[in-house]
């Protein structure tokens, strides 16, 4: 790609460049061109003194590093956040939280406490050097869209599909969550066509929140649709016990061979957690191409992840927060130190193997990992030229990296999404200096200050009764 006449954008010179491509470049001192919200240069910063640019960016004593991607969250419990602990202090919670809590807090928004959860949600992913998301599935996903366009992050909304009023351990779903099949399948269908469009910075992906919640009419419904638009469906398998047990008492088969009898695998399917899989269902992952998340935060909780063995495999997995009522932190700098933590104490005790996986290739799982299982690998997840300019600058003179001199080290082993300074995405400055350039964050607080206590009152309401 050779820069337009009339130069570039953004120039970041100065920088050491961590590019995470197939090479593993690593460039010190170098430069990053930017035009047409794609990277159009990179090279040495002594060779970058002739290129002209409408925003020129003093890169010195910062790594440019390709956006964190977050495969996994839920937009609408960010105003949870903290809640759940806070209620197992006075008495002991019920299981599944999705069921019992999540699902029924959801159910109670509306659509201005969405766009809020939005706002708080992707400004605080943008500061954390997050530059695209995968939604879960919420209410009112629109609202969501908005948010993110205003914001300036990259990502793909979408809308909580039930179908299906389970009363499985614990209360039954919500009626302002439930919807008839043709209801769960048609508005998925229609979000979907009002946010396409390949150059669209927030798009829509359909939803199928759960097997228990969901019917096998809606399954295979959404499954179709999803080939025909070409879009993925945003799913949670293999999270729990409960849902092992739940899918062989009624059909005889673990939750992917159900939804392989279903003929709901393929590429279309992306599976957050995939933490309770037998070895036949990571086959099936990688037979039909499924594509998943590690949500490491909760998942180590939940059973033993097959993140490695899903890695080496081929299948697309990349990091996911699972939102901050569940995680508390919206940062996937933190939930990559964490899966290293977690697959040390999984793999390394019982095999002998020291460093399992190790911090350079946990950040790849984080951006190329991310950016593949979101069928955005040609698109995202390194800096690398043509590729969409989704890229971030953090600092590297902070005493947590003192004493170190290695960019890619340091990227990996160092940074937490504090030291995150600048963000570019889709070729636009949405974060200089720490400062968030498109919305007002004080106006953000202010309206969280005066909304929250309402919406937990309501909660507290819907939960006690």
């Amino acid at each position: 790609m050779e820069l337009p006449q009339g130069g570039a954008d953004i120039l970041v010179r100065g920088c050491d460049v961590v590019t995470m491509d197939d090479a593993g470049t690593v460039l010190k001192d170098g430069a990053v061109a930017i035009a047409g919200g794609r990277i159009a240069w990179i090279g040495p910063a002594g060779e970058a003194e002739g290129i002209r640019a409408s925003t020129v960016l003093d890169g010195r004593d910062r790594i440019a590093m390709p956006g964190m991607i977050d495969g996994h969250v839920h937009t609408a419990q960010q105003l949870l956040r903290g809640k759940l602990p806070e209620m197992s202090r006075k008495a002991p919670l019920r299981n599944p939280p999705w069921k019992n809590y999540y699902i029924p807090f959801e159910g109670l928004l509306e659509p201005e406490d969405v766009h809020l959860s939005g706002l708080v949600t992707y400004a605080n992913m943008l500061l954390c050097g997050t530059t695209c998301f995968a939604e879960a599935g919420g209410p009112h996903p629109d609202e969501m869209a908005r948010a993110a366009e205003e914001i300036g992050i990259r990502g793909f909304v979408a809308l909580s599909t039930v179908d299906q009023n389970t009363a499985f351990a614990g209360r039954a779903v919500p009626g302002s969550m439930l919807m008839t099949t043709e209801q769960a399948h048609d508005r998925n269908l229609a979000l979907v066509r009002r946010w396409k469009g390949a150059d669209r910075r927030v798009q829509a992906w359909m939803s199928m929140r759960q097997i228990i919640v969901c019917t096998p009419e809606l399954i295979r419904g959404l499954t179709d649709s999803a080939r025909q638009e070409g879009v993925r469906i945003h799913t949670h398998l293999g999270e729990g016990t409960y849902e092992v047990d739940y899918a062989l008492e009624n059909f005889g088969r673990r939750p992917t061979e159900y939804l392989d009898q279903l003929g709901a695998l393929g590429p279309h399917l992306h599976c957050a957690h995939s933490v309770t899989l037998s070895a036949e269902e990571v086959d099936l992952y990688v037979e039909h191409g499924l594509t998943a998340c590690h949500c490491a935060w909760g998942n180590y909780g939940l059973g033993v992840p097959r993140l490695q063995e899903m890695w080496r495999r081929g299948v697309p997995i990349g990091l996911g927060t699972d939102g901050a009522a569940g995680a508390a932190t919206m940062d996937i700098f933190q939930v990559a130190h964490a899966a290293r933590v977690g697959q040390a104490a999984q793999i390394g005790h019982p095999y002998h193997q020291r460093v399992p996986m190790s911090a350079e290739e946990l950040l790849k799982i984080a951006t190329r990992g991310g950016a593949r299982s979101l069928g955005m690998g040609d698109e995202l997840g390194s800096l690398e030229v043509g590729k969409r300019a989704d890229m971030i600058l953090v600092q590297t003179t902070d005493p947590d990296q003192m004493g170190a001199t290695d960019p890619l080290f340091i990227a990996s082993s160092c940074i937490v999404g504090r030291d995150v300074q600048d963000v570019i995405v889709d070729g636009a400055l949405v974060v200089k200096d720490r400062r968030l350039l498109t919305v007002d964050l004080e106006e953000i607080r202010a309206r969280l200050k005066q909304r929250r206590p309402e919406i937990m009152a309501r909660f507290d309401a819907a939960v006690t009764a």
